[in-house]
């Protein structure tokens, strides 16, 4: 089976393309790089040509609001219907559990006209929200600087380790469409600020970190429920101290 893989060389689409590679698929690993550009339509027509499934898990090359927003609709619409021309089968989204409730964040809203592009289309779908990814967490208290501390929200998070988010991506793309939205998170719900502490102090950084119940995470103010998957969510096994441990032992 074609399978194409829109944002094929970042963190979860090169391992995707090469677990369903190793699964026997004609997989296309579709990037900028690799001449195929959704924002523009660039080469999306030749590379979806025989395609049966499209899974996107390109993102913004930028966090600022508008721009995001601007990005997702774009691509989206440009994407779609190139699947449609093509006879694409199943199209597959990466999306972001919080999408539809954090309404103060232009980036997380960003993706809602992406779901509802997808949504209303006559291609059969799914759409997978995943919380927040263990290997993000280190930019997102990074990016939380100021006046040389890192502050960062208290409210729960749910993070999970890219491979098992590109399981069950690998998993839903060799499937039948769901029509409907899929939510994957970590097993655990730890506050922002304690993972943060924890992967920094681990990386050796000295910054200290202040819980701040004001800081903005991709511009909303969030509580315990803003980034926490449902009751129906599929939780994977791999808790946040097992990845920290190798993770340390890879670096």
């Amino acid at each position: 089976m074609k399978i194409v893989v829109i944002g094929g060389s970042g963190l979860i689409g090169s391992r995707l393309v090469n677990v369903l590679r190793d699964c026997g698929h004609d997989v296309v690993a579709a990037s900028p790089n690799t001449g195929v550009n959704t924002l523009t339509g660039e080469g999306l027509g030749e590379a979806l040509k025989g395609a049966e499934v499209v899974v996107d898990v390109s993102n913004s090359p930028t966090l600022d609001g508008k721009a995001a927003m601007d990005f997702f609709a774009t691509s989206g619409r440009n994407l779609l219907a190139a699947e449609k021309a093509g006879g694409v089968k199943h199209h597959v989204a990466l999306s972001i559990v919080g999408t539809q409730g954090v309404t103060d964040s232009g980036y997380l809203q960003g993706k809602a006209p992406q779901e509802n592009f997808i949504k209303a289309s006559p291609i059969p779908y799914t759409i997978v929200e995943s919380t927040q990814f263990f290997e993000f967490i280190e930019r997102i208290a990074k990016g939380s600087e100021v006046e040389g501390a890192y502050r960062l929200s208290p409210a729960l998070m749910q993070p999970i380790a890219a491979v098992d988010v590109v399981a069950v991506l690998a998993e839903v793309a060799q499937g039948k469409p769901a029509n409907g939205v899929v939510e994957i998170g970590g097993p655990e719900a730890i506050p922002l600020d304690e993972l943060a502490r924890e992967v920094m102090s681990a990386r050796g950084d000295p910054h200290p970190i202040i819980a701040d119940t004001q800081a903005r995470y991709f511009g909303a103010v969030l509580n315990d429920k803003s980034l926490i998957p449902g009751p129906n969510a599929r939780l994977s096994n791999k808790q946040f101290g097992e990845w920290l441990r190798q993770s340390i032992t890879a670096d």
